[in-house]
Formats: structure tokens, sequence, C-alpha cells
């Protein structure tokens, strides 16, 4: 139970703005075959989600303080995020999974108001997407 709960965590933390990595604790996980890959699977994206979440009420309810020194996003990304999301609007969340500009992209997402369900639901099928993918070519390689 212990490596669930670290792996909850990391991916948690993962999609935050916090730099870490998820990928590498999920990938042990599956190697070390005690726990089905199903449940690798959900606990990863449960706490990747639950991390952009974070990112979202972020955005959506402390967007007046952007720009300030303590506010975890810089404006430079912030609007770099921004701009992606003003060209592709709700689909650019597919990208929630992308290195430097995914997190970030989530927080854009709460700032312009994306409705929580449609970005819960978009976040949820990209990142299990990456976490599948990862998984397949793990067991593949394994």
């Amino acid at each position: 139970m212990t490596s669930l709960a670290a792996l909850f965590a990391t991916a948690l933390i993962a999609a935050t703005l916090v730099p870490a990595g998820s990928e590498a604790v999920l990938v042990a996980l599956i190697l070390q075959a005690g726990h089905p890959v199903w449940l690798l699977l959900t606990v990863a994206t449960t706490g990747n989600v639950l991390g952009s979440a974070i990112n979202w009420a972020l955005g959506r309810f402390l967007a007046h303080h952007a720009g300030r020194r303590w506010f975890p996003v810089p404006p430079r990304k912030l609007e770099r995020a921004s701009g992606w999301y003003a060209r592709w609007g709700h689909w650019s969340l597919l990208g929630a999974w992308l290195p430097v500009v995914g997190d970030p992209l989530t927080l854009a997402a709460g700032v312009l108001r994306e409705p929580l369900w449609r970005f819960l639901l978009i976040v949820t099928a990209a990142k299990f997407g990456r976490y599948l993918v990862l998984a397949i070519v793990t067991l593949g390689a394994g």
C-alpha cells in the first residue's frame, strides 16, 4: 500500500507547478509486478489529474495575483500558455501532460475560466493516455 501512496503523491506533485516526475515511479512499480497495471494506471492518473485540478483552482481563484513575486507561474510562462489556450481552446488541454508547458496550461485554463467538468474530462484523457503509453512501452521492453 505504501508504494501506491508514493505513486499517488508523486503523480500529484508532478502535475502541480513543483518540478517532479512520476514516470520513474510508475515504471519501477510496473517492473516490480507487485500490483496490477490497471491499478497503477488508475492511481497515477488520479493523482496527476488532482494536481492539475489544483493548478486550475489556482488560476481560477488567484488569477488577480498573477505577476506577483509569490505567484507560482512567471508572467512569461502564463502568457505563453494562455496563447496556446487562445489558439486551440479547450483542446489545448490535451497537452496537459507535456513537460514545461503542460502545468502552466492547466493554470491558464483556470484563469480563462474553463468549466471544471470539461477540464477534468480532457485532462484525464491526456494524463491517462500518457501513462498508458508508458506502461505499454515498459511491458514491451520488460
